[in-house]
């Protein structure tokens, strides 16, 4: 028979104390009208706040800040693609972006929590709304969860339990943090499930559902997950620790959950190692150094509407607040509970503080962007520590009032931070007032105004935490489009890009680039087409660098590689449709100038070509001469420049990494090249527009977006026709101080480019097929083709390829590109990607499935001798 832990024995302080009037016959209210009621007030609340803040889908006002409009609604507007049979590519390449990127990682990065399929049911222009609705939906899930642990952790009053799940899942993680990073919400749901995991795991119940569970959570979002287990093993030893247990028992149940852990991370292993190689070979972008946040701003958090991006979000509402605080001195409540888990909380928000144990709650891989993205974890120990208060009895004046005490404290050294608006001490003391009269009915035997005191002291509990966090929520929705980048919802640019592109269309033949003027990071998953554009944590460090060498613009320290007008690396990539958008009216950045979506064709080699030889050489500073090195052929003209300030003098040298000249203000840069070329300008480290001058100033704006220190470089751009003198000036206005580097003009020779087009399709593949599911690329090439065969698309890690019948080996590089060498005699290739990582996790899922399936058996078969003894 299975082992079970006895209950703990109940001594008069354990006794619950009724906190409610008696029920009416019938079924008692459970587990289950609780979760229902706190996700009912977590969802009129995420509501309330959006019409209050006027934010999408109640106002006017995107919600599509940061890497929520870059990223994540368009990843899922791709699975929305994908499960409709759309969109370029399958599970395993996603050949719309970045020239064909691995997919699984980004999938299990971003779009396999159970709740994102549900975007298949909205409509396709409704992609915003359908991520709007799974965000609260997963908030309201959350709250239900940890209501079901509260409940099993300990009895006490069910509107109570609501009100603390609701708290949790409203805490200021997610609504300042997680809202906008929707998959980190999975482990906002995970930690209470796990936590109920132990449970069944010290009482020897649901052993295999407990395997499951974790192997759900870690496939829902691995990231949070990792968090969420370290979290439930902290709350799982203090469980054993508080339970009375002989020694044994506790190995014996340790031993167990340390087991159901590793089966269910071990199931979840095949996707779990995809994501883990994806993030080995992914660009490093740039991160900064851990700062731990000053003692006011830190206990700032924990009050309502406080809002910053640097700094834990510790708010939990006043009234769990209140009852975290009066836990060490509720007499009620046993000695080894009030220290074991006033003790855990404390130690666990140090833990963030400290630069080792900051970075282990991160999996040792400093976090890019928001810091103190564990901090849910400290919310949910504060809303348990609120409960082990609350359902040990009433609360007696003298643990009310130190905890009172010490909110006040908190108040006081927290007003000296500037992240306490004047707004938020109304809000506060309102709330303050709310609960403080909420426990003191509570604490009340005799009837008043003839209802219950706990009847009103619900509505009144109930009532200040719907108002205070409706308030935080609204606060940060609207400081958020102070703080960050923010992008459009849907609308009419999008549809007529989408509209453009499908009209175009001719993948695999040639590539449809969504073009230069982007609308967000991903525009290819968004609206469709193939491009360059590829915003994720797993953009890989081959493709990102090789096409910086080419001279495309990025941002997000190399993550989020952007379009590049060039007819050069056009022919390279085999673009041959690109859509030409103007300004997105949504940002500030350039003016509008009046043009309207149209579509650019050129005639390019196709995906597949042959090189006479295998790639000799590496990439030089120059963008141009790299262009050529692929192209395989001479095309530019490189001519040597003279910058002058508006003075008229030449501009100073640049004093720091950047290699060129300084443009603080306006100037012109002069160069001579032949007559009828086209201009071309590369100046990664400027800001600010550039316009050809004289004769050819009807030649198009070149608009360049950088910084420094480096998050962003600007990509290189076209300016028009050289003169019939030959001579050129290009002014610049620069909005901040930049660098022009000395190569930065570039003409194009386009008889010449003409000619290496013409040679590459004539020697290139004849036909190229790409399989459902993106993996597998074959190309048919003209009879006795010697040399390399070259795919455009990035040399990322997992391609294998053969020539003819030859056995598949991993792939060449040519000047970071696939390569396949030919022997003359083979008139094929085919290349097949396998994800890095899947085949070691598989054989961990295996291994896990089978001692799961052997673990059963064994307990199955024991079972039955136990039962046959017994009879």
């Amino acid at each position: 028979m299975r082992p079970t832990v006895p209950p703990e024995p109940k001594t008069a302080h354990d006794q619950p104390v009724r906190l409610t009037p008696e029920p009416p016959p019938g079924r008692p209210p459970g587990p289950g009208q609780a979760a229902l009621l706190a996700a009912a007030i977590t969802l009129v609340v995420l509501c309330a706040a959006d019409a209050v803040a006027r934010s999408y889908p109640f106002g006017p006002r995107t919600r599509n800040v940061s890497d929520l409009g870059n990223q994540y609604v368009p990843f899922h507007a791709h699975l929305w693609d994908l499960l409709h049979g759309r969109g370029a590519g399958g599970l395993l390449v996603n050949w719309q972006s970045g020239y064909g990127a691995g997919f699984l990682p980004d999938l299990g990065t971003y779009l396999t929590s159970p709740f994102a399929p549900l975007v298949a049911v909205f409509p396709r222009d409704e992609i915003d709304l359908a991520v709007y609705v799974i965000t609260v939906l997963k908030i309201a899930c959350a709250a239900a969860a940890m209501t079901w642990l509260l409940l099993r952790l300990r009895p006490g009053p069910w509107w109570a339990a609501g009100l603390l799940g609701a708290s949790y899942a409203l805490c200021g993680w997610t609504v300042a943090t997680a809202s906008y990073n929707l998959m980190w919400l999975d482990g906002l749901i995970a930690l209470p499930l796990l936590c109920l995991v132990g449970e069944w795991v010290l009482n020897g119940r649901r052993p295999l559902l407990g395997v499951l569970v974790v192997t759900a959570a870690w496939i829902a979002n691995f990231y949070t997950a990792y968090m969420a287990t370290l979290a439930a093993a902290l709350v799982f030893l203090l469980r054993l620790c508080l339970a009375d247990l002989p020694a044994r028992r506790r190995a014996i149940a340790a031993g167990r959950g340390v087991l159901t852990f590793a089966l269910g991370i071990g199931l979840a292993a095949p996707l779990v190692t995809v994501v883990y190689f994806g993030s080995a070979h992914a660009s490093e972008g740039r991160f900064t150094r851990f700062a731990r946040v000053g003692t006011e701003d830190l206990l700032a958090r924990l009050l309502p509407t406080t809002y910053s991006f640097g700094s834990p979000a510790l708010f939990v509402g006043t009234t769990a607040l209140l009852l975290a605080l009066a836990l060490p001195f509720h007499r009620a409540a046993p000695r080894r509970v009030r220290a074991g888990w006033s003790l855990l909380v404390v130690l666990v928000t140090l833990s963030m503080q400290w630069g080792p144990t900051h970075l282990l709650w991160h999996a040792f891989a400093a976090p890019q962007g928001s810091s103190y993205r564990q901090t849910f974890v400290v919310c949910a120990l504060l809303v348990i520590a609120a409960w082990h208060s609350l359902s040990y009895g009433r609360l007696d004046r003298r643990a009310l009032g130190t905890a009172a005490g010490l909110l006040a404290l908190v108040a006081v050294v927290a007003s000296g931070s500037p992240l306490v608006r004047s707004f938020a001490w109304p809000v506060f003391l309102t709330a303050v007032l709310g609960a403080l009269l909420g426990l003191l009915l509570l604490g009340r035997r005799r009837p008043l105004l003839r209802t219950a005191p706990a009847a009103l002291a619900a509505v009144l509990l109930i009532g200040t935490q719907v108002g205070e966090a409706t308030a935080t929520s609204a606060a940060a929705t609207r400081m958020r489009l102070g703080h960050m980048d923010d992008y459009a919802l849907w609308g009419d640019r999008q549809q007529d890009q989408a509209d453009a592109i499908a009209r175009a269309d001719g993948w695999p033949r040639y590539r449809t680039d969504p073009g230069r003027e982007q609308t967000v990071g991903n525009d290819p998953l968004e609206v469709g087409g193939q491009g360059a554009q590829y915003y994720s944590s797993h953009t890989s460090a081959v493709f990102s660098t090789t096409l910086t060498a080419l001279g495309y613009g990025w941002t997000s320290g190399g993550r989020s590689v952007q379009s590049l007008d060039n007819a050069v690396t056009d022919a390279i990539f085999s673009v041959g449709a690109r859509v030409h958008s103007p300004p997105d009216p949504h940002q500030n950045w350039f003016p509008q100038d009046g043009s309207r979506v149209t579509v650019t064709r050129e005639a390019v080699p196709p995906l597949v070509t042959v090189r006479p030889s295998a790639a000799t050489g590496a990439f030089g500073p120059s963008p141009y001469r790299n262009q050529e090195l692929l192209l395989g052929a001479r095309v530019y003209t490189v001519p040597r420049v003279t910058v002058l300030n508006g003075a008229g003098k030449q501009a100073d040298r640049s004093t720091d990494q950047r290699q060129g000249v300084r443009v603080g203000g306006k100037a012109t840069i002069t160069a001579r090249c032949p007559a009828g070329s086209e201009v071309h300008l590369w100046a990664p480290h400027f800001a600010g527009t550039a316009r050809l001058a004289g004769l050819a100033a009807h030649g198009p704006t070149g608009r360049f977006r950088a910084d420094w220190p480096v998050t962003k470089i600007a990509a290189m751009e076209p300016l028009g026709t050289v003169p019939a003198s030959g001579h050129l000036a290009i002014e610049l206005t620069p909005n901040r101080m930049g660098v022009v580097p000395d190569q930065a003009v570039g003409c194009l020779d386009t008889g010449r480019l003409r000619s290496a087009v013409r040679h590459l399709r004539a020697t290139g593949a004849t036909e190229v097929t790409v399989s459902g599911s993106g993996g597998t690329i074959h190309a048919e090439l003209p009879a006795g083709s010697k040399g390399v065969a070259v795919v455009a698309a990035p040399r990322i890690a997992g391609w294998r390829c053969a020539a003819g019948d030859a056995t598949a080996v991993p792939a060449k590089q040519y000047h970071g590109l696939i390569a396949v060498p030919l022997d003359g005699r083979s008139t094929s290739v085919t290349c097949s990607f396998h994800p890095p990582g899947l085949r070691l996790g598989t054989a961990i899922g295996a291994s896990a499935l089978t001692s799961l399936a052997g673990l059963g058996t064994f307990s199955a078969v024991r079972r039955r001798r136990d039962t046959g003894r017994l009879r």
